[in-house]
């Protein structure tokens, strides 16, 4: 048997569990892997969240990408230029070409905070940051420390972004950090969305917009960011102003920018859409316009959360289609859109959604009747949370699945309330 040729481009989450499983598939012999990202760094990134708090240290949530392969995957540190779909191969950036007989999309979402105006100018990484990297995650700690009242603003300025939950999150947990620092009095905290509600998801979203309430968070909806302004006085506050002229005042904002697919995507004709994300079949993970190109994770043009579990949940299903479509079978049509996240709202408490295309994030419990609460606070969800970073590097990424729990949503344990 001729061997296969798998490129795989990105080693985050997705393009990382994928090598691993499909090298459990395949010997050496049988196919080559390779594995291709511009750093070698693998950020844990559900771990940036508890940076700016001081509940994580930066070299806790790093790691080399290289040592996250099983032996026998090559991983070969570049950018990547373009991909050429008519000759099935990869440029890179050094010139290099890599041939495929299936290449499988796994760079994620990138930040583009240069995409809305002022942003990154006066006041970037002194009033305004954000926690989505490593380095405004790092700023934000030191700028939280020196915070002594005032209104801290939480601005998405558009969908879609890689965990949609995370900046409620962080309004909970800022809430429990000013609470414990003894200075809530002082500090007016407010979440502002492009939404309508504080989630997309009518039941979730209600369950969550009470805790706002209850934690007195401020929520302004339907807010589309235009402009970021930053003033030039001595107390450098800035403002927030939407396409329509609202404005949002702030003293410390913290800002969620705008996600679009990597910068190679778009001189690759036909690969992506206008945001850069690979438009593929939502159940089978495979390109529209290429059979032997597959999408996982955030840069999977499906509709479904930007989330590290959906990566966990597509790998199944795209490693099982990979080996399908190489053997000339009907592909597997099953992934449904699970997602699965645990929602951190301070004070050791954490509540947990569970959903997919089809049905939205409702109360009960997961995986079954007797599993942990969905949509409500407990400590049970907290220690979940904190459990899943020891999975992430042990588990996840090696490629092992979650005892009991497949790619599937289970249907066990949910309450569906009445319309």
């Amino acid at each position: 048997m001729k061997k296969k040729r798998i490129v795989i481009l990105g080693a985050g989450t997705g393009g990382t569990l994928v090598a691993n499983r499909l090298r459990r598939v395949y010997t050496e012999d049988e196919a080559k892997i390779v594995v291709v990202d511009q750093d070698d760094d693998h950020v844990y990134q559900p771990g940036l969240l508890f940076v700016p708090f001081g509940l994580a240290e930066p070299d806790e949530i790093v790691r080399p990408r290289h040592r996250q392969l099983h032996d026998g995957i090559l991983f070969r540190r570049s950018a990547v230029d373009r991909v050429d779909l008519e000759a099935r191969n990869v440029r890179l950036a050094d010139g290099t070409i890599f041939s495929y007989d299936v290449l499988v999309v796994a760079t994620g979402s990138v930040l583009m905070p240069e995409e809305t105006e002022g942003l990154t100018g006066p006041g970037w990484m002194e009033k305004v940051f954000t926690f989505y990297d490593l380095q405004g995650a790092v700023g934000l700690h030191d700028a939280l420390k020196a915070f002594r009242g005032g209104r801290l603003v939480v601005n998405v300025v558009d969908m879609p972004i890689k965990c949609p939950v995370a900046p409620l999150e962080f309004c909970f947990l800022a809430d429990w950090y000013f609470r414990r620092r003894g200075i809530r009095d002082r500090v007016e905290l407010t979440y502002v969305t492009p939404l309508d509600a504080a989630f997309t998801k009518p039941v979730a979203a209600k369950t969550l917009g009470g805790l706002l309430e209850a934690k007195d968070i401020q929520l302004v909806t339907e807010f589309n960011t235009g402009t970021v302004e930053v003033g030039g006085g001595g107390d450098l506050q800035g403002r927030l102003i939407s396409y329509d002229e609202r404005e949002v005042d702030f003293d410390l904002g913290v800002v969620v920018p705008v996600h679009g697919g990597a910068a190679y995507i778009e001189r690759s004709p036909g690969l992506g859409d206008e945001l850069g994300f690979v438009p593929v079949d939502e159940h089978t993970l495979q390109s529209h316009v290429s059979p032997n190109v597959f999408a996982i994770g955030d840069a999977a043009g499906v509709p479904t959360s930007k989330a590290g579990s959906v990566t966990h949940f597509e790998g199944e299903v795209l490693v099982e289609n990979v080996r399908r479509f190489l053997a000339g079978k009907p592909l597997d049509a099953s992934f449904d859109g699970h997602a699965n996240c645990f929602i951190e709202t301070g004070f050791h408490k954490a509540l947990l959604i569970d959903f997919n295309y089809d049905t939205e994030p409702l109360p009960g419990h997961f995986p079954a009747a007797a599993g942990l609460p969905l949509l409500r606070e407990s400590h049970l969800n907290h220690l979940g949370k904190l459990m899943f970073q020891w999975f992430y590097w042990h588990g996840l990424l090696p490629g092992h699945g979650i005892p009991g729990i497949g790619s599937a949503m289970p249907e066990r344990g949910k309450h569906h309330e009445p319309a």
